[in-house]
């Protein structure tokens, strides 16, 4: 009879049993707190999919508003952040690509930003767009409230995230654009390709993959936003930088009492989405690599 190893299980042990403590059991008992009754400090009332009518259909809740609204501006914040996020990175990748004088140092100063915490991010971006004392203003020679007014609060979150995150995809696109077959391009060039054409037609079919990722990577990390418009703006003018996991936040921990339950049904609705995204990733990525099988 042969003899069964154990040391492979040895080594991935911790890792799966932090992985059932940290994640699996918190995330089935958010699932199951989502169809009760809990204020986090009695026991949790089974009241089926109530919490999940009232945000999506009661419309004179004060949770359909919190509900609709949070999940509105987390969609605006995606749809205005992931395009930037994408060709900014793309666009200093390309130009390191052409490895020009100090290459090194510029793609250090791009990344830096990404080891930093969120905390200290925001805070610096605090004092920039200062009303007062900010560098913005100042050089500008203007009186913007950049946390109070819109479009500005919603400018200053989303400059603030896209400093603090570009060198990521950036570090992703100069890998993807190392690969490109240099023979080609040459080859283009000599048949009097312009520098855009080859870009269009050879370097960007060549990097799908990796910029595929990115996209989607980049989609599921905005879904999470949080940091910024709760450090920066609190919210922002009549909410209108609040996004749902604010919201979340606030019922499950932020009020004297605790609403768990209902926002654990945001939260998991809010999972669901980015879950979907996650899937059509998948599906994308297997299907481009079918076709090019």
């Amino acid at each position: 009879m042969k003899k069964l190893n154990l040391t492979p299980y040895v080594f991935i042990a911790p890792h799966v049993i932090l992985f059932i403590i940290m994640f699996l059991i918190p995330t089935l008992y958010g699932i199951y707190a989502a169809f009760t009754n809990w204020n986090i400090f009695s026991s949790p009332t089974w009241v089926g999919f109530d919490n999940f009518r009232t945000i999506f259909f009661n419309t004179e809740s004060t949770f359909f508003r919190q509900f609709w609204n949070g999940l509105t501006n987390t969609l605006i914040f995606v749809v205005i952040t992931v395009p930037f996020q994408i060709l900014i990175p793309l666009f200093i990748a390309t130009l390191l690509n052409t490895r020009p004088k100090g290459r090194g140092i510029f793609q250090a100063i791009f990344y830096v930003p990404t080891l930093l915490s969120i905390t200290s991010v925001t805070l610096t971006f605090l004092f920039i767009f200062n009303r007062s004392l900010g560098l913005w203003n100042n050089i500008l020679g203007v009186d913007v409230n950049w946390f109070g007014e819109q479009p500005f609060a919603w400018m200053s979150i989303v400059i603030t995230t896209l400093w603090w995150g570009i060198g990521a995809n950036m570090l992703i696109y100069i890998a993807a654009l190392g690969g490109v077959d240099k023979g080609i391009l040459e080859a283009a060039s000599v048949d009097g390709s312009t520098g855009f054409h080859r870009f269009r037609t050879i370097v960007l079919p060549s990097i799908l993959m990796p910029l595929l990722f990115t996209v989607f990577a980049s989609i599921v990390a905005q879904f999470n936003i949080f940091g910024q418009p709760l450090l920066l703006t609190t919210g922002g003018p009549t909410e209108s930088t609040h996004v749902l996991l604010m919201y979340i936040r606030n019922l499950a921990f932020g009020m004297g009492n605790p609403i768990a339950g209902m926002a654990s049904a945001m939260a998991v609705v809010l999972g669901l989405i980015i879950g979907i995204v996650s899937l059509g990733q998948l599906f994308v990525i297997k299907r481009l690599s079918g076709e090019e099988s």
